[in-house]
C-alpha cells in the first residue's frame, strides 16, 4: 500500500455517461474531473462500449454468433489452442519486462472505445498527476462469460486463466499508454466488480471467497507493480473484506445506500486506512434516479455526514477518515438522461470541493 497517495477528497467519475457524442462526453472530463480526468463508456454511442464487451477484444477462443447474438468461448479448435500459447507467452514476456511493445496487442481499440485517444490527448496537455483507467472484474467477467456448452467460465480452470490474464494485459495497455502520454501521471486503474456483491448467494455457491480473491489479486499486483494505484468498485452488499485481502489501494462503493453495511467491517477498514487505503464514497446516487432528481449539494453533505459517521461510531479516527476518502458517484451514469448525468456529475465535484473547503477553515 502507497501511504504517500494524496487524493483527500478529490472526485472521481465511476464510468458510464449516457452520452451520444464523444465531444459533449469529454467536454464533462475536463470541466468536472480536470485533476482526475477518466475515459467514459458510450455504450449508446457504440454498443461495444458495454462494460463487458469492451474488454472481449482479441480473447483467445472468443466467437460472437451475430445470429443468435450470443457470445461464448469455444476451447476445442486448432485456432483456439494457437491463440492461448500466444497470450500465455505474451503474458509471460510482458509481466517479465522482456517485451512490454506485445501489450498493444490487447489494446482497447477505437472499436471499442471512442473516449481512450481523446483521454490521452487530454494527459499530454493538462499533465494531471492522476488518470483514471478501467476493466470489468475478472469475477465478473468470469461468471458471465460460458462456453460452448453454456457452462460459466469460471469453472473451467484454462478459461479462468484466460480472463485473468486477458484482463491484467488490458489494464497494463492503459498504464503503458497513460504513462506515454505524460511519465508523471500516475494511473488509477479501477476493476469494476458488481457480481462479488452475489457471492455466497445461490448463483454462487461453489465459488470460495479465496478463489475469487486469488484472481483479483493477481490482476490487482501486477496493476500496483507497473506504477499505477488499483481500485475495487462494487456498487452493491459486499464482503468487504474481498477488496482488503485483494491488496487494493482503493475500494469504491454505493455510500448513499450501503455506508451501514460498509461498517460492519470497521475492524478490517481501520488497518486499511492506517496503512494509506482509500475509501471512495459513492455517495451522489446515480442508481435512484428520484433520489438524484431530488439532490442538492446540501442533501449530498448531509448524506456523507451521516455514511462517515457509521464508521466513526465504530471508533475509526475522523482526520484519518477524511484523510483517506475521495468523493464518486454511486456507479456509472449511463443508464440516466444526459440532463441527470450532468447533474450527478456537478454534484460529484460540487460536493468535494464543498468538503475540501469545510476541512480547509475547521
Amino acid at each position: 500500500m502507497n501511504k504517500n497517495i494524496d487524493l483527500q477528497l478529490n472526485c472521481m467519475a465511476i464510468g458510464s455517461l449516457p452520452h451520444k457524442d464523444i465531444e459533449s462526453a469529454m467536454q464533462i472530463v475536463k470541466t468536472n474531473f480536470s485533476q482526475i480526468p477518466f475515459w467514459p463508456q458510450l455504450a449508446k454511442f457504440n454498443k461495444n462500449e458495454d462494460m463487458i464487451t469492451q474488454f472481449l477484444e482479441n480473447m483467445p477462443g472468443l466467437v460472437i454468433d451475430l445470429e443468435s447474438e450470443k457470445i461464448y468461448l469455444e476451447s476445442e479448435s486448432d485456432k483456439f489452442f494457437e491463440q492461448l500459447e500466444n497470450l500465455f507467452l505474451d503474458y509471460e514476456e510482458i509481466v517479465s519486462g522482456e517485451n512490454i511493445e506485445a501489450l498493444d496487442k490487447y489494446a482497447v481499440t477505437e472499436k471499442y472505445s471512442s473516449t481512450f485517444k481523446p483521454l490521452l490527448e487530454i494527459i499530454k496537455e493538462t499533465k494531471p498527476k492522476y488518470a483514471k483507467g478501467q476493466i470489468v472484474g475478472p469475477f465478473t467477467l468470469c461468471t458471465t462469460l460460458v462456453n460452448k456448452e453454456n457452462k460459466c467460465a469460471f469453472y473451467d480452470e484454462t478459461l479462468r486463466e484466460i480472463v485473468v490474464k486477458t484482463l491484467a494485459l488490458k489494464a497494463l495497455w492503459q498504464i503503458k499508454e497513460i504513462k506515454k502520454a505524460n511519465p508523471s501521471t500516475i494511473p488509477i486503474i479501477f476493476i469494476d466488480e458488481p457480481s462479488i456483491s452475489q457471492l455466497g448467494t445461490s448463483a454462487f455457491i461453489t465459488i470460495t471467497k479465496d478463489e475469487v480473491i486469488e484472481i483479483i489479486k493477481t490482476v490487482s499486483d501486477l496493476i500496483k507493480a507497473s506504477g499505477a494505484l488499483s481500485a475495487i468498485h462494487c456498487c452493491g452488499k459486499c464482503d468487504w473484506t474481498i477488496p482488503i485481502e485483494c491488496g487494493v489501494d482503493i475500494i469504491n462503493f454505493d455510500g448513499y445506500a450501503f455506508a451501514q453495511n460498509l461498517s460492519m467491517f470497521a475492524q478490517e477498514l481501520k488497518p486499511f486506512l492506517e496503512n494509506g487505503g482509500i475509501i471512495a464514497w459513492g455517495i451522489v446516487p446515480t442508481l435512484d434516479k428520484d433520489a438524484l432528481e431530488l439532490a442538492d449539494i446540501d442533501l449530498m453533505v448531509a448524506k456523507f455526514d451521516e455514511a462517515i459517521n457509521y464508521l466513526l461510531k465504530k471508533g475509526i479516527d475522523k482526520s484519518l477518515l477524511l484523510k483517506n476518502s475521495m468523493i464518486t458517484p454511486s456507479c456509472g451514469a449511463g443508464s440516466l438522461t444526459v440532463e441527470l448525468a450532468q447533474k450527478a456529475m456537478d454534484l460529484t465535484q460540487e460536493l468535494s470541493l464543498r468538503l475540501k473547503k469545510q476541512i480547509k477553515e475547521s
